[in-house]
């Protein structure tokens, strides 16, 4: 091996060393009750941003609170008291939900989706490269907080694990709606597995950066997370993407197990395509929570922006009336 090789090879190793000993060290000093406890929004108090935009079915509000982007639908004839409280996945930010919003403030569902901080509007307060489930999970308790009627939580991929977090760490709610979550019983290794083999170049960024490269391009993005007939192309969809931690999926990777006694309703929605998340892996999850389980077909990661996208928002529109909530 020639001395350029080994001085290559060194860089290499050492870059290594030097990463694995940054995550060990962040991933060690979480800590879910710590960040429960302690406040972690560190942004100016107040509100800012505020726009407001009328139509005949409903009020769309969109402000930032508390560093906090919140797209509000205020329905005009407003049919329930209890209101959904919707968080994204990787990478996205409260602009994901629109088409359900609508849909739903039509139906008399009042509904809030908020971006989690470095996410859509929200400021970025940590680097998100440092930003761990326990981190994310305070914002989202603090959101249902403000909120003067528990709501509804409904959570896409890593806002589905971020709901089921809610339900281990901080109690029931009156419903759980999960959309293409992060499963349960070795679902990282399976959600691991389907990446490696969809974008290898990827999975080796990711692990030089420890930021999650896998939506870097529209390619790569519309691979993942989108099916055919979608209603964002991938270009559409790249352009609205931001930047992601790699930290959160290292932390679904330790043993997640239900919360015991869960009283909450749950309904669990999978993509019979998920590239993220393979269908079986969402099956046997929803099935460790005792959950109500649909497998929408054709449909991939990206429920709320698939080809069937109003016929998944009427399912869960009827499943939430079923559960006879104020």
């Amino acid at each position: 091996m020639s001395i350029v090789a080994k001085i290559m090879l060194g860089l290499v190793a050492g870059w290594a060393i030097i990463q694995s000993t940054w995550v060990a060290r962040h991933l060690l000093r979480s800590n879910v009750q710590r960040s429960l406890s302690e406040p972690v929004n560190r942004a100016p108090r107040g509100r800012s941003d505020e726009q407001r935009e009328e139509t005949e079915h409903y009020t769309r509000i969109s402000k930032i609170e508390d560093g906090i982007e919140w797209i509000s639908y205020l329905p005009k004839d407003r049919k329930h008291a209890t209101p959904i409280l919707m968080v994204h996945g990787m990478w996205h930010a409260a602009w994901c939900w629109q088409d359900w919003q609508e849909l739903l403030a039509t139906w008399g569902w009042e509904s809030h989706a908020i971006s989690l901080p470095g996410h859509g509007a929200s400021p970025e307060q940590r680097p998100i490269r440092a930003c761990t489930l326990d981190y994310y999970l305070a914002f989202v308790r603090d959101a249902v907080d403000s909120l003067p009627i528990k709501p509804v939580l409904m959570g896409h991929s890593l806002g589905g694990a971020l709901a089921q977090w809610y339900l281990r760490y901080v109690g029931d709610l009156p419903a759980v709606v999960l959309v293409a979550p992060w499963a349960l019983n070795g679902g990282f290794l399976a959600s691991a597995w389907s990446m490696t083999r969809l974008d290898p170049l990827g999975v080796l960024l990711t692990m030089l950066t420890y930021k999650a490269e896998f939506a870097r391009s529209p390619r790569a993005a519309g691979n993942l997370l989108l099916g055919p007939g979608a209603i964002m192309t991938p270009e559409q969809l790249h352009a609205r993407l931001g930047p992601e931690s790699e930290l959160i999926q290292l932390q679904h990777a330790l043993p997640w197990k239900a919360p015991e006694n869960l009283k909450t309703p749950i309904l669990y929605l999978g993509g019979e395509i998920d590239a993220t998340i393979p269908e079986w892996a969402g099956r046997r999850s929803a099935a460790a929570y005792k959950a109500d389980y649909v497998m929408i077909e054709q449909a991939a990661h990206n429920l709320m922006m698939e080809h069937n996208y109003r016929e998944t928002a009427a399912l869960i529109r009827d499943w939430l009336e079923q559960r006879q909530l104020r």
